[in-house]
């Protein structure tokens, strides 16, 4: 059941006849899991061969990959939203989920550094720390999130330009509603038609297919400049402070900064993105973390300094819905820079979108060459080096659901993958440092160890849960209380009744309490999302398992990459 857990990687007949053999074939399947990687192999990276990527994104690469992930409009837009509920408390929303997502970000920093030969992220660790069916279940509910996001991403930047270009007089009140403004609808609003978004996601799939180095300049330069924006955005504000607005500076209590905090989290969900590019970092074990919490320290910097400038500027009840701070400004006759802020919002919205294609198509990549999806998917093209059958298809996805479908209204089933995958990395985390001691004694005994440990994990999630929900509906204090005296009861079990050892090369603090901290606050978030959304998380779940047991079973190979050599690639190969 473990990643330490070697099954024969032959893939069962799909030809039984008998109902047993079938179920002990798909359990015997599902329950198989990837190798971890020998502790000597921990630094290798994978040659350039036909079927791989090329190595070209260095340290400050990947850090812009992060930024340019998690710094979209919402910098713009969310702020102000969650401010005028929780004040100038907004700020330390911010800081709370930042704090949370650093936390999450070791945790994937960790891994990333274990696994920095090939691309795969939260699906290749949950491969081998658990088993092949609990994987594909992450890929699944991760993939959904991506597919939305990224439709609703480009339907955003669709607007954002039809509204620049609205700056010009010829194009004033001439642009009609179905090229890029919202969408002309049809069918009682169950079509929507909107023709700048797919233009857009072709564009930014045509440059993701040329070439990492490609994409990574055009990531470098956007994020580059909506960085700069913000930082002016900061200074300018900055001397149109009033700090008597900071007064009262939680109106309205504690728990509107907390509900603030759930909001604002996903505003720094980019940094797996990092992790994702695993086989294209030129140094990847050194500098993935790096990437991952140098890009998560950036975002918080920069989201705090906007949330005290916008929260000093205008008194918080006075703060537009759709764009505070563009409004902020211009209350204060700084029309110039609601401009800037306009050119931000495109720049970030881009870049998120970008990052967000460039994920999807290693995610893709990952599951192909594993069998679990066709083969199809882990072509890479002989000389860019880039996946491009993946590439394109969700360029495709996405680009249907922005062109016909208003996918606002599916925007409340999001995140259920991200705070789902996060959880699952961080139980990874824990799983693999006790694998690697226990994989020496005794196999009954083992066995009998790892189902405590998931069970302990599984407790502590659980318990997240519980709280988020008593939170939710307003239940006494008690029941709070005592589901994180259960949590607390489960850590102190993984903490005393395992044995850990540290990572050979980065290793995460403070294991296991640290990573048992991320899965209760991301299980209790995801008690906060509503209820349809949990409604999704079970229907995909089972459609995934219907695809795994009809297909995945029969083609699946965790060792399919082991044929593979890993070695540091020549020096040539990767400028």
């Amino acid at each position: 059941m473990g990643g330490g857990q070697r099954k024969s990687s032959t893939a069962p007949s799909p030809c039984s006849t008998s109902t047993p053999s079938r179920l002990s074939r798909f359990w015997s399947s599902a329950t198989r899991a990837k190798a971890l990687p020998p502790p000597s192999d921990s630094s290798a990276v994978r040659t350039l061969s036909g079927d791989a990527l090329v190595r070209r994104l260095g340290l400050f690469d990947l850090i812009l990959l992060g930024i340019g992930a998690s710094i979209g409009a919402g910098i713009f837009v969310v702020t102000g939203t969650v401010a005028r509920d929780a004040g100038p408390g907004v700020t330390i929303s911010f800081v709370l989920a930042g704090a949370s997502c650093v936390l999450n970000g070791l945790c994937y920093a960790e891994l990333a550094s274990r696994f920095p030969a090939v691309s795969g992220g939260a699906y290749l660790y949950t491969y081998t720390a658990f088993n092949e069916l609990t994987a594909f279940l992450v890929f699944a509910q991760l993939m959904l999130d991506y597919h939305i996001g990224a439709a609703s991403i480009a339907r955003s930047l669709a607007s954002y330009m039809v509204t620049m270009l609205e700056l010009f007089p010829f194009f004033k009140d001439n642009v009609p509603s179905w090229v890029g403004h919202g969408g002309e609808e049809f069918l009682g609003g169950n079509l929507s038609i909107n023709m700048l978004a797919p233009i857009a996601l072709a564009v930014l799939t045509i440059i993701l297919s040329q070439g990492v180095k490609e994409s990574s300049a055009l990531n470098s330069v956007m994020t580059a400049t909506k960085v700069v924006i913000v930082i002016f955005v900061i200074f300018a504000g900055a001397f149109e402070v009033d700090i008597s607005n900071w007064s009262p500076f939680a109106p309205n209590g504690a728990k509107a900064i907390l509900t603030g905090a759930t909001v604002v989290f996903f505003a720094y969900v980019g940094f797996d993105a990092v992790a994702n590019s695993a086989e294209e970092a030129k140094e990847p074990q050194r500098d993935l973390p790096l990437g991952i919490l140098g890009s998560l320290l950036v975002c918080v910097l920069l989201y705090i300094g906007v949330c005290l400038v916008l929260t000093g500027m205008v008194p918080y009840k006075l703060l537009g819905e759709e764009a505070p701070l563009a409004e902020a400004f211009t209350s204060k006759g700084m029309k110039y820079v609601s401009v800037l802020i306009s050119i931000g919002a495109v720049a970030g919205l881009t870049t998120t979108l970008l990052v967000g294609l460039y994920v999807q198509s290693r995610l893709y990549l990952a599951l192909g060459r594993h069998g679990l999806l066709p083969d199809v998917f882990a072509k890479v093209h002989p000389t860019r080096h880039t996946p491009v059958n993946a590439q394109v298809w969700v360029g495709v996805i996405a680009s249907v659901l922005a062109g016909l479908f208003n996918v606002r209204i599916l925007s409340h089933i999001l995140s259920v993958g991200s705070l789902t995958g996060y959880s699952v990395v961080s139980a990874c985390v824990v799983v693999l440092r006790w694998n690697e001691k226990s994989a020496n004694e005794n196999s009954s005994r083992w066995i009998s160890s790892w189902q405590e440990g998931v069970l302990s994990l599984f407790i502590v999630a659980c318990s997240g849960f519980v709280a988020g929900l008593c939170y939710r509906v307003d239940a006494p204090l008690v029941f709070s209380v005592a589901a994180v005296i259960v949590a607390l009861l489960a850590s102190v079990a993984l903490q005393y009744r395992q044995v850990y050892t540290r990572a050979a090369s980065f290793s995460c603090p403070g294991v296991p309490i640290v990573p048992a901290i991320c899965i209760f606050f991301n299980i209790f978030l995801f008690a906060q999302l509503h209820y349809e959304a949990w409604v999704r998380f079970i229907v995909l779940s089972i459609i995934t398992v219907g695809v795994y047991a009809f297909y995945g079973q029969y083609h699946a190979d965790p060792y399919a990459d082991e044929t593979i050599v890993y070695r540091r690639a020549p020096l040539e190969e990767v400028q």
